[in-house]
């Protein structure tokens, strides 16, 4: 089969015909019909998160927002059968642990990454085989394609998870969110069909542009304002409610948590680059004293996605309006180089594989 396989940190990933996946009598494989290009897949390509243990090695097919059909299940897997359309979420979970017992498999204590390390090989490939497939593979409904469901991916499921579940918002609240990458935007799309008053705030007008197609009330270009956390404030009549960093780096961070008004909630949801290496630091004594919160949010638990589901099939959200394009397994590479100086648009989806 065809397959886009890291060989060096940085440079052009090489396709390949590799050995198709074998199934696993837990595991299934999928023919993949889409998958998303996310900021993290540029993340491993660039050779990032060493300090999470993440960082991909040579050989490594990268590829974690996929969708497609069942075409293989081992002898154990009850859940999904040949022929089944499938998600596959990007933390893989073992299904056995406390956290995948109790709901929390985004969390799992034994996670697998997909397409970061050597035993959950990604979905920039043809075919792609999934561990503990009755746990790990949710059945899609009428109505959202593969296409649909890439663009779903990790970007909209954590930004999802992040203001649905782990932050409270409230209608009419006042939701800021700094970078509007594909995460970003997945945020004002969300918030705004939440309720919420959404603030968009980034470097580029064209990103701004989309944020307000996508709903948001208000946009703050942070390359023109003098202070970006006081013109947040300013728009919002006081302070934001709630504030995403979408992108991971210091200056985003900060702003966000600054952006807050008193008992506000700050969501981090970018994770950093080689410039911070995990580290940031924070306005610590004004979270003290203004009770500012601050919230992890990382993909979503498959138990959870019928939530998301309804609210496509209702016409609450559309996750075809946060895909920029679709492409070919060959352009994956470009894809990736746009993002080095955030060219990139909402998210690109690769849709054709041979």
């Amino acid at each position: 089969m065809r397959a886009a396989v890291l060989k060096e940190h940085g440079e052009p990933l090489e396709i390949e015909d590799v050995d198709a996946p074998q199934v696993t009598p837990d595991g299934a494989v999928i023919e993949l019909e889409a998958c998303g290009i996310c900021r993290s897949d540029w993340h491993g390509w660039q050779g990032d998160w060493d300090w999470l243990g993440i960082q991909p090695q040579s050989g490594q097919i990268l590829g974690h927002e996929p969708a497609g059909h069942v075409v293989e299940v081992g002898e154990n897997v009850t859940e999904v059968q040949e022929g089944d359309h499938v998600a596959v979420p990007f933390n893989i979970g073992d299904g056995t642990c406390h956290e995948c017992r109790t709901g929390h498999s985004n969390t799992c204590e034994n996670v697998m990454p997909l397409g970061f390390v050597e035993q959950v090989q990604g979905a920039f490939a043809e075919q792609m085989h999934v561990p503990a497939a009755n746990h790990n593979l949710v059945k899609l409904p009428d109505g959202v394609s593969s296409t649909d469901m890439a663009g779903l991916g990790c970007r909209f499921m954590t930004a999802f998870h992040g203001l649905a579940h782990r932050a409270d918002i409230g209608a009419g609240d006042w939701l800021a969110v700094h970078g509007c990458g594909g995460v970003g935007l997945s945020a004002v799309h969300i918030g705004n069909a939440l309720g919420a008053n959404v603030i968009a705030v980034d470097l580029m007008d064209d990103k701004l542009d989309k944020a307000k197609e996508l709903g948001a009330s208000e946009v703050v270009n942070a390359g023109e304002a003098e202070d970006v956390p006081e013109a947040v404030k300013d728009l919002a009549g006081g302070a934001a409610n709630v504030s995403v960093d979408a992108l991971g780096i210091a200056t985003t961070c900060q702003n966000s948590i600054l952006s807050l008004g008193n008992r506000g909630q700050h969501i981090q949801i970018g994770l950093t680059t080689q410039d911070e290496q995990g580290m940031v630091s924070v306005p610590t004594d004004a979270m003290v004293m203004q009770e500012i919160e601050f919230i992890g949010s990382l993909g979503m638990p498959p138990t959870r996605y019928d939530e998301i589901f309804r609210m496509v099939q209702t016409g609450k959200i559309d996750p075809s309006a946060v895909v920029s394009e679709t492409v070919e397994l060959d352009d994956v590479t470009s894809r990736l180089e746009s993002m080095t100086d955030f060219e990139t648009v909402g998210i690109p989806v690769i849709d054709k594989f041979d």
